[in-house]
């Protein structure tokens, strides 16, 4: 009977005891523990060009053509190549021109001629009037002087005409450059015989590029004529330009307009024909940004994790705009004092709880 109730008095002590042994372990229960740790940051307000991106191809900004003046001449003399650079009024070519300066002694012997006999016309003239005013030569024989005068002059005009037509044709023997700039083409080959406004030569005036950029209907009325223009060519040469003119009309197959963009001369490793894309400045504008690595793309959406004061993280859905080095703009879906969780965004989920070891704003 006694051990029955010792055991009893034992079970009763046990109870007591394991009523607050249960609550304390109830009030102590830790908390969740931190799946990752983070760097935050709050976005940052920034004025951001706002640009255009487009692409074209780059081409002489005005291509002219040199042909022969003078017709049936053999060339005898080819003096440049596709590539040089040449001044205006350079000699380019030449003709054959024996036959011609035999022309132009021709004319100048005829010239002479005509002039004696001017001179001689112009003696009898005067000797005429002098007659006349003593009576001895009729006002017939005076006209008939007077007339062989103006005749004899007339001679002379003509003959320094055809001079001066021979010593143009003379000129034309040598193809000359109509304008300084870059040879881009020679057809010129010594020892044919060229007609009248047979083309020789191509040439880039000034040596000059433009870039004509095909951008859609919808951005046309956004770009003004003086615009900064930033272009890439193929070859990887960066180009800075304006532009000069905006189509007037818009292609009826593509539905994209033409943008003229004024290059500097050819330089280094862009020419003329190159593909090039580049970016068309339209002005400022304030963006709200975020680092690069803050973006995490799933399912083809962009999603932002931030950080509440609680350390649990909310995924955040976002749409995002321009791209200027290691920072995104971020259109919508994000308040400015958020924070931001920088990198480390691809292993969390919605929910989970992070150690923030940096909030400055960055």
């Amino acid at each position: 009977m006694k051990t029955t109730q010792t055991t009893l008095a034992c079970l009763a002590m046990a109870m007591a005891m394991a009523l607050p042994l249960g609550a304390a372990q109830e009030k102590t229960t830790p908390a969740a523990k931190p799946s990752l740790t983070v760097t935050t940051a709050l976005p940052v307000k920034a004025d951001w060009a706002q640009k255009i991106s487009a692409n074209g191809s780059l081409a002489a900004w005005q291509e002219a053509i040199i042909g022969a003046e003078a017709n049936g001449l053999k060339i005898t003399d080819v003096r440049v190549n596709v590539g040089d650079r040449v001044q205006r009024g350079q000699v380019l070519a030449t003709l054959q021109s024996d036959t011609l300066r035999a022309e132009q002694a021709q004319a100048e012997g005829t010239l002479a001629e005509a002039m004696a006999s001017a001179q001689e016309a112009k003696a009898q003239a005067d000797r005429a009037r002098a007659l006349q005013q003593q009576g001895f030569f009729s006002a017939a024989q005076l006209s008939q002087a007077l007339a062989a005068e103006a005749s004899a002059l007339a001679r002379v005009q003509s003959a320094r005409a055809l001079v001066q037509l021979q010593g143009v044709r003379l000129s034309q023997t040598e193809v000359k450059a109509s304008d300084a700039g870059v040879i881009s083409a020679r057809l010129a080959t010594v020892g044919s015989v060229v007609g009248a406004g047979t083309e020789l030569f191509r040439l880039i005036r000034q040596g000059r590029l433009e870039w004509r950029a095909e951008v859609t209907a919808a951005d046309v009325g956004r770009i003004q004529v003086g615009a900064p223009v930033q272009v890439t060519a193929a070859s990887g040469q960066v180009l800075s330009g304006k532009v000069r003119m905006v189509a007037p009309s818009v292609d009826m197959q593509t539905r994209n307009a033409l943008v003229y963009v004024d290059l500097p001369a050819a330089t280094g490793s862009a020419r003329a024909g190159m593909y090039a894309k580049g970016e068309i400045t339209l002005g400022q504008s304030q963006a709200i940004t975020v680092a690069q690595s803050a973006v995490v793309v799933r399912d083809g959406f962009s999603y932002i994790y931030t950080v509440g004061a609680d350390q649990k993280v909310t995924q955040v859905k976002v749409q995002t705009g321009r791209l200027s080095g290691d920072r995104l703009e971020v259109l919508s879906g994000l308040k400015p004092d958020a924070r931001v969780v920088v990198s480390g965004g691809a292993f969390l989920n919605h929910g989970d709880t992070v150690r923030v070891v940096d909030a400055a704003a960055k």
